[in-house]
């Protein structure tokens, strides 16, 4: 095989220190905007998505930013590939010793090994490469570490990472082998004469031509009277995907040595690739250019699609959140014109009103102009006098039923509109209760709601008559008669208070409530209680059924989904696109400082 030349993989500019260190500024931002996107809803084409940002995300904190703060450090060629294809082999014979015996490397590889010159330790540190992978110098297991294995037999400039399989049955090495390719200088990919044609490989081959990256095939443990054949035909499908410039090397099926190594002579045109790549620093230098702008440009581009699939959340959540508001601020208005057009002065509130009037009592000292509101209602009424309470308690279950009734509808439309999506279906299936319904303890919060309103109108009567509860009105008609009258005139105030006599028995009893407390307090002072009383009672039903609104909020709430996330997505990588256009208007040049892409 020819040895790579450094003008195959032209960079496309040469930065200054000051232009790389923006460059490494802008994609930090871009890594913090993709962090900050979430993508939690089941829509079409979401999860691709989760798993895109995921990958990016991590090539980003484990290749891009590393390799570009670190331009100088040693090539990085991994080494990936389907099960049994003998990646672990090929290392040990391309270093030249048995780098993969027990205590040192597991011949099976799951954990990943990073062999390298002994001079080059330096540059694997924590922060330099796969910065959540602890790093370790022994034998282990454990996917999240990374082994690292100094070797003299390494030259100085190059080191080889042994990754997991990457159709490996263990999902945890799976996504291992795909994070490590991901931060490869040089893919050295390993396929054999049975699994070159096997679509996992092709998969990860597409994504790598796909963000031109420096790419070589190894076609391993190939018969010898089969090599021309297979390898014209892994050529064409090279070719045919985007990878005919990538080298491609046979090794042909042979014995392993005692020491785990294949024949020298099987591996030398691999190992002389290499050798030339670690021993020009211009050749090196291309190969980490070309991977490395593959990955900036791709990124850009990728980012705009995943910021797409945010708007597609954003815009779901905004549907999701007005159809739930639409059915609360629909039940929120009804029981705000149900209280007050006159609704509840009927049934068992109007019995009770009348029977209270009806008493006698406390109309002996009304002024004659009402009488004839007086004289309808109480020939109206059939039964015996009762109490004021008797009206309180009337009003109390109206109420509750009112409201209870409307949440109860608005549980239903809510739920209705959000099961007409998929999105919708989902969240109300993993709600943890029926949003269909009003919540559980609804009813025992309206009740208290009530009550705790008709105390406060009851309050608002006894401030209002502080100085006047030695009044003979007042005496008759007494602090729970006014404001059981207060109450009626409160359900009877859609267009203000009544200046006239209405139509039917309910706006008569509305009216006589009126002129009960205007008897007493005069009325400017009725219209003022009449308007508390009624922006309590309002802002109680609000309170209320906001509460069972919360319901539906809270969940889109906890999706944590910000509508600005799109647009900081798109903005991060319309950054990074200017700052690699600008790099290539700069002249090149010998004495231009080596930068990144």
């Amino acid at each position: 095989m020819s040895e790579p030349e450094a003008d195959q993989t032209p960079f496309p500019g040469r930065r200054t220190p000051d232009a790389t260190t923006a460059m490494v500024t802008a994609l930090v931002r871009l890594r913090g905007a993709l962090q900050e996107a979430r993508l939690p809803l089941e829509l079409p084409g979401a999860e691709e998505q989760r798993a895109a940002r995921a990958e990016m995300v991590d090539q980003l904190e484990d290749y891009v930013i590393p390799r570009l703060m670190t331009l100088d450090a040693p090539l990085l060629a991994v080494v990936g590939g389907s099960t049994g294809a003998g990646k672990s082999t090929l290392v040990n014979s391309l270093v030249g010793t048995r780098v993969t015996t027990p205590g040192v490397l597991r011949p099976t590889t799951r954990s990943p090994v990073l062999v390298h010159h002994p001079d080059d330790a330096k540059w694997f540190g924590q922060d330099r490469l796969l910065p959540e992978l602890e790093r370790v110098t022994r034998q282990t297991n454990d996917p999240e570490a990374l082994q690292l294995v100094a070797s003299p037999a390494m030259s100085p400039g190059l080191a080889i990472l042994d990754a997991p399989d990457i159709d490996s049955v263990e999902e945890r090495n799976r996504v291992l082998a795909a994070q490590l390719l991901a931060a490869a200088d040089l893919w050295l990919f390993v396929t054999s004469a049975a699994r070159y044609a096997d679509q996992v490989p092709w998969d990860f081959l597409r994504k790598a031509a796909e963000r031109s990256a420096a790419v070589a095939i190894v076609l391993d443990r190939t018969p010898a009277d089969a090599v021309d054949t297979i390898a014209t035909h892994l050529a064409r499908m090279l070719a045919s995907r985007g990878l005919k410039d990538s080298p491609l090397f046979t090794v042909e099926e042979g014995e392993v040595s005692e020491m785990g190594l294949l024949p020298s002579d099987s591996v030398i045109d691999i190992r002389r690739w290499l050798q030339a790549l670690a021993d020009d620093q211009d050749a090196r230098a291309a190969v980490v250019q070309q991977t490395l702008d593959g990955a900036i440009r791709t990124l850009g581009r990728r980012t705009h699609t995943v910021a797409d699939a945010a708007t597609e959340q954003t815009d779901a959540v905004r549907r999701l959140r007005e159809d739930a508001n639409e059915a609360y601020d629909r039940a929120v208005k009804a029981v705000g014109e149900a209280s007050a057009d006159g609704s509840l002065l009927r049934g068992e509130v109007l019995a009770r009103w009348q029977e209270f009037v009806g008493t006698g009592e406390l109309l002996k000292t009304l002024e004659t102009r009402v009488g004839w509101i007086r004289d309808r209602v109480v020939n109206a009424v059939k039964g015996k006098p009762q109490q004021a309470e008797r009206v309180t308690v009337a009003v109390e279950s109206g109420l509750e039923t009112l409201i209870l009734e409307h949440a109860e509808a608005a549980a239903e439309r809510a739920e209705a509109s959000w099961r007409g999506t998929a999105a919708g279906q989902i969240l109300l299936r993993d709600a943890g209760e029926d949003l269909g319904r009003a919540s559980r303890d609804f009813r025992r919060r309206a009740e208290r709601a009530v009550r705790d309103w008709q105390d406060d109108v009851l309050e608002m009567v006894r401030s209002e008559g502080a100085d006047k509860r030695s009044t003979a009105r007042f005496l008759a008609f007494g602090v729970n008669g006014l404001a059981v009258a207060l109450m009626i005139v409160v359900f009877a105030h859609t267009g203000g208070l009544l200046v006239g006599a209405e139509a039917g028995i309910a706006g008569g009893s509305a009216l006589l409530g009126q002129k009960l407390l205007e008897a007493v307090f005069g009325d400017q002072a009725v219209r003022s209680l009449a308007e508390r009383a009624r922006q309590r009672l309002e802002s109680s039903m609000s309170d209320l059924l906001d509460a069972e609104r919360r319901r539906y909020t809270d969940l889109l709430d906890s999706l944590e989904i910000s509508p600005e996330a799109p647009e900081r997505m798109r903005s991060a990588a319309r950054k990074v696109d200017d700052l690699r256009y600008a790099a290539t208007q700069q002249p090149q040049g010998s004495d231009a400082p080596e930068s990144a892409p």
